[in-house]
């Protein structure tokens, strides 16, 4: 479908369901899910639909690096072939409240040139002048790759580099930087993600569509790699980031609510590091801490209960003297695949805990 059909297909989805909303909400009165709650906050944008919100502070102001949803008319699946996103839009706004400015196209698949469809969840980077795009999309093959794009500019456009991370595969890049300025990739996820048929290192097109289905055995382990000093291809074969239990023991495949699925995201905080990830199938935003980079983490709980909607992404970072989680759900279509970016603060307990969240709470 051309882009162009592609984007007029999701202006009309947003403006029916806007319509919607103003025939079911008296007038005054603040948005409601569809059961009735209310939301703890409101969209970024409601121009465009955003999932997936990269979050970093660049030069004092605060970009976001969304998903771009749009609306190609394809089923929901298992493997979500509904997110048929292909391109990336940059916010960025000057202090959280304020007004957020959409910026032009970043990137288009089409310019990526290994790329063939699905640019999903994106990160971003900086180093000695240049800002770096982490772009996972399915190569032309239909095997999901992470690709490197630059740019002299927080907002692009950014150029890709001609293949993909050597070594890189599934998808939801996430590069921490640490304080000695080594960079790390996070990545992976299930189902979709096909992290499944990566088990043995290698990728096998029989190895399932959702995970392992070995509930006795320890869940499917997220990946980290460290970045070379360009930033544009690991310093190191991926290795498991191993989430265990209060004893130390892994956490298990059937530990549907604890285990990982997507959307690994690390921060630090007090000395620790926080790896933070999405349970998919069950909806949670969950955190383990962990005392290197590498792990292992330890579970600590959930940070965010179920959004509406399927999806649940997120990014944490502290910005004017606060954290923030950012994060998406589906008030603007009630429809999975047509997301839009949120964000709330985010707190700690005096022992370092996060206070976990509600996203329909006032």
């Amino acid at each position: 479908m051309p882009p162009r059909m592609t984007l007029c297909l999701a202006t009309a989805a947003l403006a029916a369901t806007t319509a919607l909303a103003r025939t079911t909400s008296p007038a005054g009165t603040a948005p409601r899910s569809p059961d009735g709650r209310g939301y703890r906050s409101q969209p970024l944008v409601t121009d465009i639909y955003t999932a997936d919100p990269s979050a970093h502070v660049f030069g004092g102001r605060l970009y976001v690096y969304p998903s771009h949803d749009v609306d190609a008319g394809i089923p929901d699946d298992d493997l979500g072939s509904q997110y048929a996103m292909h391109d990336y839009r940059v916010l960025s706004m000057d202090r959280i409240g304020g007004p957020v400015t959409v910026h032009p196209v970043a990137i288009d698949v089409k310019q990526i040139p290994w790329a063939s469809k699905q640019t999903w969840a994106p990160d971003a980077a900086y180093r000695n002048g240049t800002y770096y795009l982490y772009m996972p999309a399915r190569d032309r093959q239909g095997i999901f790759r992470i690709g490197v794009a630059t740019s002299r500019s927080t907002t692009g456009p950014f150029r890709a580099e001609p293949q993909p991370i050597r070594g890189s595969y599934s998808i939801d890049p996430a590069v921490f930087t640490d304080d000695d300025g080594r960079s790390y990739m996070y990545f992976g996820g299930i189902w979709g993600g096909q992290l499944q048929r990566w088990a043995t290192g290698t990728y096998d097109p029989d190895g399932g569509d959702t995970d392992l289905k070995r509930d006795d055995r320890p869940a499917l382990a997220p990946r980290i790699a460290r970045m070379r000093a360009d930033m544009t291809q690991f310093a190191e074969r991926p290795r498991a980031v191993v989430i265990t239990d209060a004893a130390g023991k892994p956490i298990l495949g059937g530990d549907h609510d604890r285990r990982f699925f997507e959307a690994a995201w690390t921060f630090k905080r007090g000395g620790r590091y926080y790896f933070t990830y999405s349970t998919g199938d069950t909806h949670f935003l969950n955190y383990a801490i962990g005392a290197s980079p590498y792990g292992p983490f330890r579970y600590a709980g959930h940070i965010l209960s179920p959004v509406q909607g399927w999806t649940t992404h997120h990014s944490i970072v502290a910005f004017q003297g606060k954290w923030w989680l950012f994060y998406h759900d589906t008030q603007l279509s009630n429809r999975n695949h047509l997301r839009s970016a949120k964000v709330t603060e985010l707190t700690f307990n005096p022992d370092g805990t996060i206070r976990p969240l509600d996203p329909f709470a006032a």
